[in-house]
């Protein structure tokens, strides 16, 4: 097609072109309209100048004339297939996992930063989001004739840290020098706890609900967990250049190293993500994988399936920075090492990183034996001795780990087992101190004389605690998110507050819970609390103030409204597919839900009464009408008699 700018379109027999996505289909329909357009001018001009084709004078051998350019609708269709197409050719998920005749072992090394106000060994504060280079102490700085010095708070963390992944905190750690020289360690080794760790045997318990396919349990083991010193931060620049910013240089870490355990691609990811809540949880490090306050190294080592003896060669793969990342940089690894073995070659022993958004791991060096990190005890630090009672301490005051917060929100709220992970892990932990919060300001609403609006004629509405709870669970979680792509606008606050007071979300989800308002005002007035619109503190004033209560109509009123409904002719088909419905044999068919809410739309556009009307109770009201009333009726009509009436009721 030469450079025609259609190289990427596969011309289609009707004129048009098949796409292969959304960004080829605008820039097709571009290039048509531009095609209509030209053929539109040249027409015109050739009125304009009286020329006429005489189409009896061409030559038999004339090109015909070209297939008119395909519909707008049609390339849509074409795209759409196209897409769905390229969706269902990607291998599942649980494809990915396991590779027919080969086993895969996973071992993860977990770097995180701990929550505290100074690095490891010197009194500077680490910051992310400081100029480069200004928080930096003399140590830090490598500067001869500086010394470390232990900051005793960095401990407390440490201890949590522990405690969260169930591992015995030893009474006495050390400190070693862990040998090696890169332009982001000063010192040309780092501080570290090889042989004396912080706390050893520990474990991480993953289920379903944690990532992991089926129902399966899987218990990771953790070996240790060791503090050591953060590196410094690299900035590549054009030329080759590296930048160093030494603000990070120097911060407090805990090494968490697991036992290579897992299996499968899924819970190499489950295993991580799992760790960062359980870390913040305990508050022992409250930035996450997303804000870079933790990384992820992980081993990967095959070997052919029943094969005995030890496992394969290990590969690390580096500094790993989010959840998709460690799942798919083992699914790459694992993949090469198998080509490798299945071609008749070795895997070597090595480090590889990882390009976001890859699909390859890339050689990074060598991997280096244990012995030429050259590991002594540091001469300038002594023992860390930990007091029981201290350890103790920390242990009585730990709260909720992970799992127990999750089987409250589950079983006790009724949340489902995806609201509740989702609602643990944003916003750091405090978008679900906030739902706790709104709890406890429903709790006040509801037991207390607070309020004294009551819509007349209000149905009754459930009393069934968990049914308050999922509601205000919904809000927290579906209703603010919506509220913007950015959660850092919602500036959500370690107490559990945010620019929606909770207090303010608890007033709107009472009177929505109560029938008061509408979901439409309900959703009007959260809008007004996130723009500022309406002040804190006014939502109850400001619905008095607008005149936003909402007088629902009787029950009465709603089944004379269905009756209206069904009295129409033309929904008599839409009728009959309830009544095949009840009178089926064995329940393999299913109850007609689009039909019913065919018939509620019909319900709430009806003449003056649809503003005095609820969705929800609408479809209550019509539910019942079509098993107690209009389903009896047609059996009657049918010759079913009583029979067939005393079905109904029954079903």
């Amino acid at each position: 097609m030469g450079n025609s700018g259609f190289e990427k379109y596969k011309r289609l027999p009707s004129g048009g072109f098949a796409l292969s996505g959304p960004a080829e289909m605008a820039e097709a329909l571009r290039l048509q309209n531009w095609r209509i357009r030209r053929e539109e001018e040249r027409r015109q001009g050739e009125m304009a100048t009286g020329e006429r084709i005489q189409t009896r004078r061409l030559a038999t051998t004339s090109t015909p004339s070209p297939s008119p350019p395909a519909p707008v609708w049609k390339l849509r269709k074409d795209s759409k297939a196209h897409s769905k197409a390229a969706k269902s050719a990607k291998p599942s998920k649980a494809a990915l996992q396991f590779v027919p005749g080969w086993d895969l072992a996973v071992g993860i090394e977990i770097h995180a930063q701990l929550n505290t106000p100074h690095k490891l060994f010197s009194p500077a504060s680490p910051s992310a989001h400081a100029p480069p280079n200004t928080r930096v102490a003399p140590f830090d700085a490598a500067l001869p004739g500086s010394q470390p010095v232990f900051q005793p708070g960095v401990l407390i963390p440490a201890v949590r840290a522990a405690l969260a992944l169930r591992c015995a905190v030893q009474p006495a750690s050390r400190f070693d020098r862990k040998h090696y020289f890169h332009w982001d360690q000063p010192a040309g080794y780092q501080i570290t706890q090889y042989y004396a760790p912080l706390a050893r045997d520990g474990s991480v318990t993953l289920r379903a609900r944690d990532g992991l396919l089926g129902d399966e349990v899987e218990v990771v083991g953790i070996q240790q967990v060791q503090m050591e010193q953060d590196t410094a931060k690299t900035l590549a620049q054009p030329g080759g250049v590296q930048w160093v910013d030494l603000n990070r240089a120097g911060a407090a870490l805990v090494e968490i190293i697991s036992r290579p355990t897992m299996r499968s691609p899924a819970a190499a990811a489950a295993f991580v993500r799992k760790v960062q809540g359980l870390l913040r949880g305990a508050d022992a490090c409250v930035v996450g994988m997303e804000e870079g306050g933790l990384r992820a190294d992980v081993n990967v080592s095959v070997k052919r399936a029943g094969e005995a003896g030890p496992l394969g060669t290990r590969v690390e793969v580096k500094n790993l920075s989010s959840f998709k990342a460690v799942e798919d940089a083992v699914v790459a690894e694992r993949d090469r090492q198998i080509a490798v073995l299945e071609g008749g070659g070795l895997v070597e022993a090595e480090t590889r990183g990882w390009t976001v958004g890859g699909t390859e791991t890339r050689r990074l060096r060598g991997k280096e034996g244990e012995v030429d990190y050259r590991y002594m005890p540091d001469p300038d630090l002594g023992p860390v001795v930990v007091d029981p009672r201290l350890v103790e301490h920390l242990a009585e005051r730990s709260g909720m780990s992970v799992d127990e917060e999750l089987d409250e929100l589950v079983g006790r709220y009724g949340l489902t087992e995806k609201d509740a992970v989702t609602l643990t892990g944003l916003d750091d932990g405090n978008r679900v101190q906030y739902f706790y919060n709104v709890l406890e300001a429903l709790e006040t609403l509801r037991t207390g004389n607070w309020g004294e609006h009551h819509a007349p004629h209000q149905p009754e509405p459930p009393q069934d605690p968990e049914t308050l709870s999922r509601l205000a669970a919904n809000w927290c979680l579906h209703k603010l998110g919506k509220l913007t792509n950015d959660s850092s606008l919602l500036a959500m606050t370690p107490n559990g507050e945010c620019v929606v007071p909770s207090g303010d979300l608890a007033t709107i989800i009472h009177h929505l819970h109560e029938h008061d308002i509408t979901a439409k005002t309900a959703n009007a007035l959260l809008l007004g609390l996130f723009s500022g619109d309406i002040p804190p503190g006014h939502v109850r004033q400001t619905i008095d103030e607008q005149q936003l209560w909402f007088h629902e109509i009787s029950r009465d009123e709603y089944a004379a409204v269905a009756d209206a409904v069904v009295a129409d002719g033309d929904v008599k088909a839409v009728l009959d597919e309830f009544l095949k419905y009840y009178q089926q044999e064995g329940g393999k068919k299913q109850y007609p839900e689009g039909k019913l809410m065919f018939l509620v739309g019909r319900m709430m556009r009806v003449g003056e009464k649809a503003e005095s009307m609820d969705p929800g109770s609408a479809e209550g009201v019509m539910r019942k009408r079509i098993k107690e009333v209009y389903v009896p009726r047609m059996m009657r009509g049918a010759g079913g008699g009583g029979e067939g009436e005393g079905k109904a009721e029954g079903v």
